[in-house]
C-alpha cells in the first residue's frame, strides 16, 4: 500500500506493513506436491494470514526442515533467512502480510536456484524475470518452469549433509541483491521508519499534553490495483506500492 508524510506523520499501512491476496498455485511438481516456488528474503519477516482451502508451508533454516500446516484463520510468520514453499493441498488462498511496505514482491526475494544462476544479477534475472509485455499463457509456462528450477536447487538444500550448501546458498543471495541496498534502504525510510519516527513525536506531543495531531485524523481505502499477477507462491491480487 502507498505510504508518505501527511500531516499525521505517516499515510501508509500499520507499522509500514504491505497487503496482497493469494491463491497458491495448484500446479503439481515432479515430487507430487502442488503448490510455489521456494526462495528467502533477506531483509524482510512475512505473515500468512490463512482464509480459505488447506495446505501448508515448508521452511528449511539453520535449525532444520519443518511442516507448518495452514487451514482458515491460521496466521503464520517468519523472519528473514527462511527458505519457505507453499504447498497448495486444497485451493489455498491467503492474505500475505509484508514488511518494509511490500519489499518482498518488489526484490527482497531470491529464488532457491542451482548455484549456477546464482552467480551474477544478469543470470540471476535471465532465469526468474517474467516478461511484462508477454502473453498470459507465456507468463505461466515461465513462472512453472522457475519454480521447477527453484525446486532443483531446494532439494538440494533440503537434503544437504551438513550446514554449508545453505550457508553458501545465503551468502549468494546477499552478492545478487547488494546492487539494490540503497534502492531498499530509501523504501525502508519511507515505510517503517517513517512510522515508527511518527509514532515517536505522537507519544512527545501527548507526553506535553499536545493533542493537535488527533485533529488531522483521517480515513483512506484501497481496491487492488492489479488482480491476478504471475508471483512467486500464485496469483496475487496487489495493491499500489506492494
Amino acid at each position: 500500500m502507498s505510504a508518505g508524510p501527511d500531516s499525521t506523520g505517516f499515510a501508509g499501512l500499520p507499522g509500514g506493513v504491505a497487503v496482497s491476496h493469494l491463491s497458491v498455485y495448484d500446479w503439481p511438481a515432479d515430487d507430487g506436491v502442488c503448490g510455489g516456488t521456494p526462495h528467502l528474503h533477506l531483509t524482510c519477516s512475512e505473515a500468512y494470514v490463512v482464509t480459505g482451502g488447506r495446505g501448508s508451508v515448508q521452511t528449511l533454516t539453520t535449525s532444520g526442515y519443518e511442516v507448518t500446516p495452514l487451514a482458515p484463520g491460521t496466521v503464520a510468520w517468519f523472519t528473514p533467512g527462511t527458505i519457505h514453499r507453499l504447498v497448495n493441498e486444497d485451493e489455498l488462498r491467503i492474505t500475505v502480510l509484508m514488511q518494509n511496505s511490500g519489499l518482498p514482491e518488489a526484490g527482497d526475494a531470491v529464488l532457491t536456484l542451482p548455484p549456477k544462476y546464482l552467480t551474477d544479477p544478469e543470470t540471476y534475472a535471465a532465469a526468474t524475470v517474467i516478461p511484462a509485455d508477454a502473453p498470459e499463457e507465456k507468463k505461466e509456462r515461465f513462472a512453472r518452469a522457475r519454480r521447477d528450477l527453484a525446486l532443483e536447487g531446494y532439494r538440494v538444500l533440503r537434503e544437504a549433509d551438513g550446514p554449508e550448501p545453505l550457508a553458501a546458498f545465503q551468502r549468494a543471495a546477499a552478492e545478487l541483491v547488494r546492487p539494490r541496498l540503497a534502492e531498499w534502504r530509501e523504501r525502508w525510510q519511507r515505510g517503517a521508519e517513517a512510522a515508527a519516527a511518527a509514532t515517536g513525536e505522537q507519544l512527545d506531543r501527548l507526553e506535553r499534553g499536545d493533542a493537535s495531531h488527533l485533529a488531522d485524523a483521517v480515513v483512506r481505502a484501497e481496491q487492488p490495483s492489479a488482480y491476478g499477477k504471475f508471483g512467486m507462491c500464485g496469483r496475487l491480487d496487489v495493491y499500489r506500492g506492494a
